[in-house]
């Protein structure tokens, strides 16, 4: 009799390739939950707290993350204070933001950016002399590598 093994038996060990080495992030998260995104968030400067910043961090609905949270991730945490056991590194913790509501701010700020840049334009119109017409403002970018019709000597 003989001894085999059916295919199912029979491994395969696949070979990882390597990959070249790269100087360590500082900034690197555990991945983040379904429907949340993963924000870092400053809580000093310099030396100094920045509480105005982080406090309306947390208004805006930002949630800091404990290291017990992930086990099998291994981050630095702070130690010590009122934040102990966030995740932390450097004057900077880790936080997490709904991504519906990453979406609403985002749609906020480019509103509010939108209605500044009508306002400028609005009120450069205003100032404008008959004799001297000004064209509405063209606002798109154009990258072109080096000149069109020369030709080189």
């Amino acid at each position: 009799m003989s001894s085999r093994q059916t295919r199912t038996e029979v491994t395969r060990t696949k070979e990882a390739r390597r990959t070249p080495w790269k100087p360590p992030s500082t900034l690197d998260a555990p991945p983040a939950p379904e429907g949340y995104k993963h924000r870092w968030i400053r809580t000093s400067v310099m030396g100094f707290d920045d509480v105005k910043n982080l406090s309306a961090r947390i208004r805006e609905g930002f949630d800091l993350v404990r290291a017990d949270e992930y086990p099998d991730f291994e981050a630095p945490t702070i130690q010590d204070g009122k934040h102990a056991g966030v995740i932390g590194v450097g004057g900077l913790v880790l936080a997490r933001f709904p991504l519906e509501s990453l979406q609403e701010r985002q749609e906020y700020f480019q509103q509010k950016t939108s209605d500044q840049m009508d306002a400028v334009d609005n009120d450069m119109m205003r100032e404008q002399h008959p004799s001297m017409p000004i064209l509405k403002p063209e606002r798109q970018s154009r990258v072109t590598f080096g000149a069109k019709g020369k030709s080189s000597e």
